[in-house]
């Protein structure tokens, strides 16, 4: 007889019980319906967000440094990496001036601000200090000493991911200038507890539907829909403009590597939709990371081109900050010249590059960049309160997206990307386990070997490919044991 077909009820309870993706899915609708039916309720929910966020970050740093570490031993190179660097800030930089020049070309098209004819002096600009906590965006100077860590824990205790980077760098060179000799356990810890960190991930990313529901609800509850209506233009023109830029990243990823934008927003379905919920790039890094490994981009390229473009790579803010100074300059009845708005841009990719992580840090660079203008009132910036919230899911998709084809183009352009096993892995085909992603892309866990040689390929050459300053083994660490032989017939 033929197998019985489960009926339909089993497949979506099956559905539901193995996939996030169908689990975040019916959280965040669930957060809209009760944030629209029970608004007051609905704010309480807010914990549940805030709570998985404040989890996801305490193994972004500890990832991000043993990441980085096992990348920088496993290529062996510390020029190469360096040079990983250079190309991640020279892409970083034209990515985010494009951006900021097509939302100028955008607002300067469609007017979403024209005929608001609103009086600066009837805006109440305490919300917006309230917003920002009297904060200020950091200068260049202090940015660069900000980004030097002070002390070796200071820096995971307090989350900040340049600081971490740099000293990943420093232990990912002692560790090559010893060699293997010297420390031979040390990088296989590093490499164990980067197993555990994946580990606790996954633990984690289990309360991702609560968390979604609970940012949602509170989201729909506190600001509720009506304010979509109030500033539709707006909204429309944003998420109009970043749907093209996403297009062009599409243009740019096909051209660079030869792999499709959409099969990728296929293969991390389950991550995009987990950070529109819980309007946080942060809340699936550690994932994205994992993933980007497993889809052929190389450890050091991922360890370094990922964290750092969360603070120099904010394509969507930075649509967002160019379309919203327009915004509040047409709308209380100020007409910017050529030369203002290329001030803006210049403003702009200056400001930006310090957004991350600070509170308010949209409404900081808005009002230091009317400031430059002087002739947008700051108190302008307060029509922007009620839309800023609704603008958090177009800035969280524009600027994840954008880092990810950062890490594959860069990737490619320094020659650690593995094009035959990304296509496989968008296709659907072969990919590694979650499990197994914690070996490098292309070397066998542990071997300190360069990525991309495996076990085998370095026997049949007689010994082990050498790494800077680390003796290569013999031929025998690296073989596997021969099999048995087979007992002779009686």
């Amino acid at each position: 007889m033929p197998p019985s077909v489960p009926s339909l009820p089993r497949r979506v309870a099956r559905t539901l019980r193995t996939s996030l993706f169908a689990q975040v899915c019916c959280a965040l609708v669930l957060g809209i319906v009760v944030g629209k039916l029970w608004p007051d309720t609905a704010t309480a929910f807010q914990p549940l967000g805030d709570g998985f966020t404040r989890l996801i970050k305490t193994v972004i740093s500890p990832l991000v440094f043993c990441v980085v570490v096992v990348g920088i031993a496993k290529a062996g190179d510390l020029k190469a990496f360096g040079r990983i660097g250079v190309k991640a800030l020279v892409w970083f930089e034209i990515a985010s001036t494009a951006a900021l020049v097509i939302g100028l070309v955008a607002a300067n098209v469609v007017g979403p601000g024209k005929g608001m004819n609103v009086d600066p002096s009837s805006l109440d600009t305490a919300a917006v200090n309230e917003t920002t906590g009297g904060g200020h965006l950091p200068t260049t100077t202090e940015f660069v000493l900000n980004a030097l860590p002070q002390s070796f824990l200071g820096a995971f205790a307090e989350n900040e991911l340049l600081q971490v980077l740099i000293l990943a760098c420093l232990v990912g060179a002692a560790l090559l200038h010893l060699g293997h000799t010297k420390v031979p356990k040390i990088l296989p810890a590093i490499e164990q507890a980067q197993e555990i960190i994946f580990a606790i991930v996954g633990f984690i990313m289990r309360l991702a539907p609560l968390a979604v529901f609970g940012a949602m609800a509170h989201l729909v509850g506190n600001y509720g829909l009506g304010v979509m209506r109030t500033y539709a233009k707006l909204i429309v023109l944003c998420y109009v403009a970043a749907a093209l830029f996403v297009a062009l990243l599409a243009i740019a990823l096909k051209a660079v590597t030869g792999l499709s934008l959409w099969k990728f927003l296929r293969y991390i379905r389950e991550e995009m939709l987990l950070a529109l919920g819980t309007a946080s790039t942060e809340s699936v890094m550690p994932r994205v990371m994992q993933k980007l490994r497993r889809a052929g981009a190389r450890d050091d390229a991922v360890g370094l081109v990922l964290p750092t473009g969360y603070s120099f790579n904010l394509d969507g803010a930075s649509l967002y900050l160019s379309i919203g100074t327009l915004f509040i300059a047409q709308a209380v009845g100020v007409d910017l010249s050529l030369g203002q708005q290329i001030t803006v841009v210049l403003v702009l990719m200056l400001t930006s590059k310090g957004m991350a992580g600070i509170p308010g840090s949209a409404f900081l660079a808005l009002s230091a960049t009317a400031s430059s203008l002087g002739a947008i009132p700051a108190g302008a910036v307060a029509l922007l309160l009620g839309v800023d919230r609704i603008m958090d899911s177009m800035r969280v998709v524009t600027n994840l997206l954008g880092n990810c084809v950062a890490v594959f183009a860069v990737s490619r352009w320094e020659g650690a990307l593995d094009i035959a096993q990304a296509k496989r892995t968008l296709d659907g085909e072969g990919a590694q386990a979650p499990d197994d992603a914690g070996k490098g892309a292309g070397g066998a866990e542990g071997a300190l070997v360069p990525a991309g040689i495996h076990k085998g390929a370095a026997a049949e050459a007689g010994t082990a490919a050498p790494v800077p300053g680390i003796p290569a083994q013999k031929t025998e660490d690296l073989k596997e044991p021969a099999p048995a032989p087979a007992p002779e017939a009686g």
